[in-house]
Order: C-alpha cells, then structure tokens, then sequence
C-alpha cells in the first residue's frame, strides 16, 4: 500500500523496500497474519506518534468510577435525608459509585435496626437506578452499603 492508502498490488520484498528508499519512507507490516502480509510505505516515526496520540486520546474518554461516601446519623432528620438523596442520584448519574455509611453514636449502637431500616429503605429507593455491590456491611459502629449505577457495572 502506498502513503494515500492505493494498493500498490503483490510485490518482492526487494522491490517495496527499494520503492520505500526511493521515496525517502519507510516499509511498515500492518498485517503480519495476513497472507501474504499486508505492508505500507510511510514515515514510520509519524506513524508511531498517530498511535500514540490515538491511545492518549482513547485514555482521556476513558472515566474510572470513584467511590464517593456519605454518611449519616440513624436518627437523621427527613429534609437531610433529601438532601443526601439528592446528592446520591447526582454521583450516580455521573457514574460514580456511592458508600451509603451509618453511624452510630452511643446508645443508638442498641438500635441498629433503625440504620438498617433506613439503608433498605434508600436501596429500595435506588433499585430502579442503581445495582448493590455486596450487601449491607457492618464494622464496629459503622453501617454501610455500597451502590453502582446500573449503565455502569
């Protein structure tokens, strides 16, 4: 293959480096699997940086997700817990993973059904939007359940 992309057709491999030299460019395999191998005459070294450039533009598209943690008391008041709602479907709309944590404080560590209400009530809520990873975690006076959004996984 020439530079503009023609076919040049089957040629000796003599023939196409010496066709290469001539130009002042380089023979290039693009095909090695191909039978017989495909290759092109072309500037390898701007070859090698059109590649690189595509990877680096490839990586720049690419989004890792982010963990994002809220926590909250069990006996939080309902407008808080509108706040945190909203917090929670704007991470997860931009494809962010959310820890929803509880923690407890005192003698509410006697009353871990209510954390445990509240955070089924919120994967309920969520279940439309978002997939549980795990299940509901508890560590010390730590409630916690960690939320994907479904496009995402």
């Amino acid at each position: 293959m020439d530079v503009d992309g023609t076919m040049l057709g089957v040629k000796p491999i003599q023939e196409a480096l010496g066709l290469a030299r001539e130009r002042g460019l380089d023979l290039v395999e693009i095909a090695p699997q191909a039978r017989p191998p495909v290759c092109k005459v072309l500037d390898y070294s701007k070859y090698l940086y059109e590649q690189d450039k595509k990877q680096r533009d490839a990586r720049k598209k690419q989004r890792s997700s982010v963990l994002k943690e809220l926590r909250i008391k069990p006996r939080i008041a309902s407008h808080d817990l509108e706040t945190k709602v909203r917090h929670m479907e704007e991470f997860l709309g931009k494809g962010d993973k959310v820890r929803l944590t509880v923690v407890f404080h005192g003698r509410e560590n006697q009353h871990r059904d209510l954390g445990r209400n509240l955070i089924e009530q919120l994967r309920v809520r969520f279940e439309p939007t978002a997939t549980v990873d795990g299940g509901i975690q508890t560590q010390g006076n730590r409630m916690s359940i960690t939320l994907a959004p479904k496009g995402h996984n």
